[in-house]
């Protein structure tokens, strides 16, 4: 099983009218890390991608899926 991994990172993001910066603050992380995965350059652990889905307040599966090749 392969794949990638795609986000709506950027999207809700948009929806809460806030920078990379203000999400990397909020949960920890540099603004270069949400940028690379933003853009599919960087896969997140496990614990950033649940920190990411905590703080918008919706299930991992909302910002994250898995793209079958």
């Amino acid at each position: 099983m392969s794949g990638a991994l795609d986000n709506r990172i950027r999207v809700f993001r948009a929806e809460h009218r806030m920078s990379q910066e203000d999400l990397a603050s909020a949960i920890g992380v540099s603004r270069k890390t949400i940028s690379t995965i933003e853009v599919g350059r960087f896969v997140p652990s496990t614990i950033i991608a649940l920190k990411i889905a905590r703080y918008f307040g919706v299930p991992v599966e909302e910002v994250f899926s898995l793209r079958m090749n």
